[in-house]
């Protein structure tokens, strides 16, 4: 099993996929796309913490992120002038390249401008899907759909 395509979403033939959720999926995780709505440089913190030990040790973070890090602060001085979306484009990026997910940083900035709160929960989400597997929870069900004329191979 692949821990970073716990979720099996196909892959294209150049080995990228796309998220294991959709952009506006962010209700499937209603706490941490709240969380983002009215602190959103908490859950920020959060993911770049996981992401972080996740990338160090091989493990989920013990304590489901850190709330309340530097980054948390930095990007809570950022958003007072609205601009920690701003930040946001570098974990999003890391995040993709961890995941060979398909995209680019133009696509990323407007992701983190558009809508921080869902930005946030579908990194969480992809994260979460990986601290399942490892976790022992195995293959993480979720719904797909393909995209029609992608170039996906058959799951």
């Amino acid at each position: 099993m692949d821990l970073r395509n716990a979720g099996g979403v196909p892959k294209r033939q150049n080995g990228e996929r796309d998220w294991s959720f959709g952009f506006c999926d962010c209700f499937g995780d209603f706490g941490t796309c709240c969380l983002g709505c009215l602190c959103p440089c908490i859950v920020y913190s959060q993911v770049k913490t996981r992401l972080s030990h996740l990338e160090r040790t091989g493990q989920h973070h013990p304590e489901g992120g850190d709330s309340f890090a530097s980054d948390c602060f930095v990007h809570g001085l950022l958003d007072c002038c609205g601009m920690g979306w701003v930040l946001q484009i570098g974990s999003r990026s890391s995040i993709r390249d961890r995941y060979r997910i398909g995209g680019n940083g133009c696509a990323d900035c407007l992701a983190a401008w558009c809508c921080t709160p869902c930005e946030l929960t579908q990194e969480s989400r992809e994260i979460e899907l990986e601290e399942r597997a490892l976790m022992g929870a195995g293959r993480v069900p979720i719904p797909y759909a393909s995209p029609m004329n992608t170039g996906y191979a058959k799951p």
